[in-house]
């Protein structure tokens, strides 16, 4: 039906969460359609993106400048660290506009299903920012399931001896929900009305 190269893209692109081989198709028959416009720079965009995304090493952000535009901005309030499980999630809290903190990703959250334990997280590094002088508050914006709960209490017994407020997110993020899925005023009201952990 068509040659290995478009075989191969249509591929690649099914791989993408939310696109299966259907989806992966027509994205490509609209990448063949507008090859000037749109499948050249594309291309050459990631290109370009691969070949300078860097890591954040303070907060674990991908950015294309180290350490990243939002570790790296002066107006950022510096005495409160946002954890998050990934980087998609400090993306879904900056779309809201409500937060103006320093973030740092865990990289996943405690699962015994998985096999994902406590080594596997960068729970060394929160600790040892959380432990810097001018650092009060860490919120905990984990995903509001099973895991993500178990990991927040996980952390706040890690953090007891820092001398910070621990608190999560509140209102507005259902159980069971991502928070790249929520709106940004449900993320606005969640990360207003948080609260501190019990026993933290």
């Amino acid at each position: 039906m068509h040659g290995a190269e478009i075989e191969t893209l249509i591929r690649l692109l099914s791989r993408l969460p939310g696109m299966g081989p259907r989806s992966a198709r027509r994205a490509v028959l609209h990448l063949l359609r507008h090859r000037d416009s749109l499948m050249s720079p594309l291309s050459k965009a990631l290109e370009v993106a691969a070949d300078r995304l860097k890591t954040c090493p303070e907060c674990g952000n991908y950015d294309t400048v180290s350490p990243c535009s939002i570790c790296a901005e002066s107006g950022r309030d510096r005495s409160i660290i946002c954890v998050v499980e990934g980087v998609g999630d400090i993306w879904a809290i900056e779309r809201s506009r409500s937060f103006r903190g320093l973030y740092h990703v865990l990289g996943g959250v405690l699962s015994a299903l998985d096999g994902v334990a406590p080594e596997d997280l960068a729970v060394v590094p929160l600790v040892a920012r959380a432990s810097e002088n001018g650092v009060r508050e860490v919120i905990l914006a984990l995903d509001a399931t099973v895991d993500g709960q178990t990991t927040s209490h996980f952390l706040a017994g890690k953090l007891k001896d820092c001398k910070v407020v621990v608190s999560r997110l509140a209102h507005g993020v259902p159980v069971g929900g991502d928070l790249d899925f929520l709106d940004d005023g449900t993320l606005m009201a969640a990360l207003r009305a948080r609260s501190a952990l019990p026993g933290a």
